[in-house]
């Protein structure tokens, strides 16, 4: 495959993350970690969810994601600023992903309140005889200032 070929599977391999994210799909994100079944050398896989402590393993990895998928009633990700990076059988893609989410309400049956949320994400993927699988994901919280604050002169 060309080096703009792998980029695109890449890339397809990283939407779809989001979407199945988006829709609670638990078996998709599931399909689209590495597994004990692509073989060695496919170890240490890692998650970092912002605020939350590194996770290692896939049992600890996709139990976070069935927690945050049951309680997450709405999820949206904008990506912006995609990059994909190629070495061989690894990728990684750095984005910012947008966020827009929302759990229930008190009321039965209503969504709650819409939050928005950026974060600054890493996917880290290796190639696998069944394409390009996830090998870790970091993200962080970006965190901005109020607009209204000035940075103080000459310190505390």
């Amino acid at each position: 495959m060309t080096h703009e070929t792998e980029t695109e599977a890449v890339t397809a391999a990283n939407t779809a993350f989001y979407e199945a994210m988006e829709r609670g799909d638990l078996e998709t994100v599931s399909a689209l970690w590495i597994s004990d079944a692509d073989g060695p050398p496919y170890s240490g896989i890692s998650c970092v969810h912002p605020g939350w402590p590194m996770l290692f393993g896939r049992g600890q990895v996709l139990r976070s994601y069935a927690v945050i998928m049951a309680n997450t009633e709405y999820i949206q990700f904008f990506l912006t600023d995609v990059r994909v990076s190629l070495a061989g059988d690894v990728a990684v893609v750095t984005c910012t992903e947008n966020i827009l989410s929302g759990g229930p309400a008190e009321d039965e049956g209503e969504l709650g309140p819409l939050v928005g949320q950026l974060v600054v994400a890493t996917n880290v993927f290796r190639r696998t005889a069944d394409g390009w699988k996830l090998w870790s994901h970091h993200a962080s919280p970006v965190l901005t200032e109020d607009e209204d604050e000035t940075p103080s002169e000459g310190g505390s």
